[in-house]
C-alpha cells in the first residue's frame, strides 16, 4: 500500500483557510484553492475544533533572539554571567537559567535556544469545546436559541454542578 505524502501549509495559507471558513465557504471550495482534497483542509480546521487559534506572540518578559545572541557571544568571549546580565539589563539568574535550560551538545547556540523556547511556549492544552463534543453541541444549541455566552456558562454550572467537564467559561464560548 502506497503511503500518502504529508501536506504542509504555510501560515499564510492557514490564515486564508480560516478567513474562508469564517465566511462560510465549504471545505471542498477551500481545498480547491490549494488544489488539494477537502480532508487536508478539514485536518487543519479540526485540530482546534473549528475555532481559529490566536496568533502566537512572545511575552514582553521573554528573552529575544538578539538577547540570546548576546549571551552566546558573551559565552564565546568567556565573559561572566554577571557581566552578560548587566549588558542586557537582566538578572544574572535569568541568564544562568537560560544557559542551563537551552545548552545543547555543542554548547549554547542562540537560534537553537530561541527555537526551544518557542516550542516550549506552545500551549498543549486543547480548547474544552474541542475535547468534549457533547458540550460543544449543547453550547451550539443554546447559541442557536440566541442565548448569550454568559447565560450558557451559568446554565451549565447550575445544570451540572458536580461535573467539571460540563463547565465552560463565557470567554471560551466567545472564541471566534
Amino acid at each position: 500500500m502506497k503511503q500518502r505524502r504529508r501536506i504542509y501549509y504555510s501560515e499564510t495559507q492557514k490564515a486564508l483557510m480560516w478567513e474562508r471558513w469564517r465566511n462560510g465557504e465549504s471545505l471542498q471550495k477551500i481545498a480547491q484553492l490549494f488544489d488539494r482534497n477537502h480532508s487536508s483542509v478539514q485536518g487543519i480546521l479540526a485540530e482546534t475544533g473549528g475555532i481559529q487559534p490566536p496568533q502566537r506572540h512572545r511575552s514582553g518578559l521573554a528573552l529575544t533572539l538578539e538577547e540570546r545572541e548576546e549571551i552566546s557571544r558573551g559565552l564565546v568571549a568567556d565573559d561572566s554571567i554577571q557581566s552578560i546580565a548587566k549588558r542586557l539589563s537582566r538578572a544574572p539568574s535569568t541568564i544562568c537559567r537560560e544557559i542551563k535550560r537551552n545548552s545543547g551538545p555543542d554548547g549554547y547556540r542562540a537560534t537553537y535556544a530561541d527555537q526551544l523556547a518557542w516550542d516550549r511556549a506552545q500551549r498543549p492544552k486543547a480548547c474544552k469545546l474541542v475535547e468534549h463534543r457533547m458540550l460543544a453541541q449543547m453550547v451550539a444549541g443554546k447559541l442557536q436559541l440566541q442565548w448569550s455566552p454568559q447565560q450558557i456558562a451559568g446554565w451549565l454550572r447550575r445544570a451540572y454542578p458536580d461535573d467539571e467537564d460540563h463547565h465552560v467559561s463565557h470567554e471560551t464560548i466567545y472564541l471566534p
